[in-house]
């Protein structure tokens, strides 16, 4: 047999290169909304979390799958209601005792359950999650909880959620939490070596909507972000032509920003947007 080439050996390493990168590529993108959406736990008995007040909400998505979500009522006369949709890896107990301070403070508070997450049915996909908000909005109206007394607060990935609402109407407030521009971008981010940006189903492109927002927006993210790096929240914030206000927390990451005392700030935000009978 004869033997290979110096040249031979190489094309062939070369070769194994392409056919490894081709692969991994094929699997990024098959496997995309798996890692976007790490979702599926169960959902939890309400009575665990001890929030007083709260109960279940079922509701009927358009596509007729049974979605629960966790509503607590305001308790002050002409409060609002703030709407929390959670970031990808978040659920609806887990989110139960970072978001009290808003029941703490009389408001009334909407935890939005997606589509599979805390055991609910279904796959999420972009335009399903956004459908099943306005889900939501439309049965918050029929309980008497008007746009002007609803106050959307996005969470990362429910950042994407919110702009996208609130760029097609106008609510009393807007909270961003640690936003992105889109999920292309911050795909791109971390995967440098792929071409990332063109393979994302989901584009999430909340920069694309950013000037559309009417309602006063107060963005916080934390500036040692490993997840969704900070310059991504000021680009974000730049566009918004809305009154706004940014908070940048130096020594905060992606998931402790309410470890540097932003619930006074946050719920100062919010009574300044809204009059409270």
């Amino acid at each position: 047999m004869a033997k290979r080439t110096a040249g031979e050996s190489v094309m062939t390493i070369l070769w194994l290169g392409v056919v490894g990168y081709l692969l991994l590529t094929g699997l990024m993108f098959a496997f995309q909304r798996t890692l976007m959406y790490p979702a599926g736990q169960t959902l939890p008995e309400i009575e665990a979390v001890g929030l007083p007040g709260l109960s279940e909400v079922e509701l009927t998505t358009k596509d007729g799958l049974l979605q629960r979500h966790w509503y607590v009522p305001a308790r002050k006369p002409g409060a609002p209601t703030v709407v929390v949709f959670h970031g990808n890896a978040g659920q609806l107990a887990d989110r139960v005792p970072k978001f009290s301070f808003f029941a703490d403070a009389g408001y009334g508070v909407f935890f939005v359950g997606y589509r599979g997450y805390s055991g609910n049915e279904g796959s999420p996909t972009q335009s399903d999650l956004v459908e099943d908000a306005a889900t939501v909005l439309n049965w918050m109206r029929d309980q008497g909880i008007s746009p002007e007394k609803t106050v959307l607060y996005g969470e990362s990935l429910g950042s994407g959620v919110a702009v996208q609402l609130a760029a097609e109407q106008q609510f009393a407030a807007v909270v961003l939490e640690a936003p992105f521009t889109s999920v292309a971008d911050v795909a791109q981010a971390h995967y440098w070596y792929l071409p990332a940006r063109w393979l994302i189903l989901d584009q999430w492109n909340s920069l694309a909507k950013a000037d559309m927002l009417r309602a006063p927006v107060l963005l916080i993210h934390g500036e040692q972000d490993a997840v969704t790096n900070v310059r991504f929240g000021r680009q974000l914030l730049d566009a918004i032509q809305a009154p706004k206000e940014g908070i940048f927390v130096p020594q905060a990451g992606h998931n402790d920003l309410y470890n540097f005392g932003l619930r006074e700030r946050v719920t100062n935000f919010v009574a300044q947007t809204i009059t409270v009978q």
